[in-house]
């Protein structure tokens, strides 16, 4: 009768080792996130060990799901590796019985291979370089079309050794990387329908930030597909997080009373303000010390060292700029990866491409812009766009 094999999900932190006496906050972070996940797929058993979450599925039906819940893993933030890996007694015999029913579906196709062997629980009798060179020999008997390269092999084959079971694996994905998400705050992502700022809220989650959105709209300037295409924004990130709120402000009688009363020049300067303002205000009524922002420097008018020094003069919190020293292929790389850029070159205008100015100030003075900021009622158009903020809670898909 056929061995049956289990298999369970080996997800391996980043730097979270090198926290302290504080590790278990981040720890129980990362759990509640991996079991949050686990619970659409079936009934697991999820827990830590020496620097490893172990996802272990309790039934056949949830062990079916397995790989389903393997590529949600692949996005949760604080892992820098994970992989599917048979679980076997801890002997030398039940490894290689294992390794040999186990490997040759995970090595079909494959031309050259290299066993490498971790013994974390030094009671066991070989060495690491023993038991992979058992482990080695094995493979080649069950699977002589392979052969052995140490230094460029198509798939590394790992034996680990651990407290309970050795655990066998034929490679490992890249995890997302960064620390647990909701271990780092909260900010205000500043998110428009382009390209750059998705980006720069995703890799703040990255680093433990619960992000939440206000995004600007002028109705009817901008279009519904417009704000959809928002949404649709915030919910390729919700991906990542879980859940993610955006919170949408008017901005069209701002825009037409600067058009009206304003010169032209500091047009996209005097409504940055006014965004920053708002944001500042959404951020303080939603618990964010720090607004976010997808700027990078030089990328365009508004985005040179003295424009940014004039809008950031609006905000009453820091203003965080992750993408502040990349340039705009690497952005988009980087949105590739995360799945947002399609969705952000969807051919939808938003509010910043209203009105804009022929010939907008790339290096202003504060003292000016303050003084054509002037030609407004600040304070009234901050109110009147203030009351027709509203909320859409996105969720993740599963």
């Amino acid at each position: 009768m056929e061995k049956k094999i289990t298999e369970v999900i080996l997800c391996k932190y980043g730097e979270l080792i090198l926290k302290g006496t504080n590790r278990s906050t981040f720890e129980a972070q990362l759990l509640r996130e991996v079991r949050r996940r686990a619970a659409f797929f079936g009934r697991f058993d999820v827990h830590a060990n020496q620097s490893t979450v172990y996802v272990e599925p309790e039934n056949e039906e949830s062990a079916d799901r397995i790989d389903e819940l393997y590529a949600q893993l692949k996005k949760v933030f604080g892992f820098v590796a994970l992989c599917k890996a048979a679980v076997s007694e801890k002997t030398l015999e039940a490894i290689l019985e294992t390794a040999k029913a186990y490997l040759p579906a995970k090595l079909a196709g494959v031309k050259t291979f290299k066993c490498e062997a971790k013994r974390s629980d030094k009671r066991f009798p070989l060495s690491s370089p023993e038991l992979a060179g058992e482990a080695g020999g094995a493979i080649l008997e069950a699977m002589p079309h392979l052969t052995v390269n140490l230094t460029e092999p198509d798939v590394v084959v790992k034996i680990e050794v651990r407290e309970q079971y050795a655990y066998i694996h034929a490679g490992q994905d890249k995890g997302a990387g960064g620390m647990p998400i909701g271990s780092a705050g909260k900010g205000m992502l500043l998110l428009s329908g382009g390209i750059d700022s998705p980006v720069a809220g995703w890799r703040m989650m990255r680093r433990g930030m619960t992000v939440e959105c206000v995004h600007f709209e002028s109705f009817p300037y901008t279009s519904e597909a417009a704000r959809e295409k928002v949404f649709e924004l915030a919910a390729e990130l919700a991906e990542f997080c879980g859940k993610i709120k955006v919170h949408v402000i008017s901005l069209t009688h701002i825009q037409e009373s600067l058009r009206d009363r304003c010169e032209e020049d500091y047009f996209t300067l005097l409504l940055r303000r006014f965004m920053m303002k708002l944001a500042s205000r959404s951020a303080e009524e939603n618990g964010c010390p720090a607004l976010i922002t997808g700027e990078s420097l030089g990328q365009v008018a508004s985005q040179t060292l003295k424009a940014m020094v004039v809008t950031e003069d609006a905000a009453d919190r820091p203003v965080f700029r992750p993408l502040i020293g990349m340039d705009k292929e690497e952005i988009v790389v980087n949105a590739r990866e995360i799945g947002t850029f399609d969705t952000s070159i969807l051919p939808y205008d938003d509010c910043c491409t209203v009105f804009t100015p022929r010939h907008p100030r790339t290096q202003p003075e504060l003292e000016k812009v303050l003084r054509e900021e002037g030609r407004v009622d600040v304070d009234a158009l901050l109110e009147e766009a203030w009351g027709t903020r509203h909320c859409v809670v996105i969720e993740q898909q599963i």
